[in-house]
Formats: C-alpha cells, sequence, structure tokens
C-alpha cells in the first residue's frame, strides 16, 4: 500500500471514504483491508458494521468476519 499524502488524500472523492468526515479510505483494496483492521482495532460497534458494509460492496472478495 503506497503513502497517502495529504494532497493525495484531499483529492480522493468522498464516497470512497468509509465513514463521514473523510475517516478510512477505502479507493482500492489495500486501504479498504487497512480500513478493517483499523477499525477493528478503535471503532464502535456501528463504525465498524458500516466500514464492513462499505468495504463488501465495493470489494466483495475481501472476506468478512464478524
Amino acid at each position: 500500500m503506497a503513502n497517502l499524502t495529504t494532497a493525495t488524500r484531499k483529492k480522493i472523492p468522498t464516497n470512497e471514504f468509509a465513514l463521514p468526515d473523510r475517516r478510512y479510505p477505502v479507493e482500492d483494496e489495500a486501504h479498504a483491508r487497512n480500513a478493517l483492521s483499523r477499525v477493528a482495532q478503535d471503532g464502535t460497534p456501528t463504525e465498524k458494521a458500516t466500514v464492513r458494509r462499505k468495504v463488501h460492496r465495493l470489494f466483495p472478495g475481501i472476506k468478512q468476519e464478524s
């Protein structure tokens, strides 16, 4: 996964983030996997469910854990 600079992050469309406030970018499979890992560590149950739904919709081949 490439480093995501501030300038690059600002260019990502809002709909390519899993949560509002441009949290958890999921513009590619690597970032989607990372979003799942990060939200599992410190996300609320609602945030976890939202990120999982978004990742599954964009990348159905990524294995989901409950």
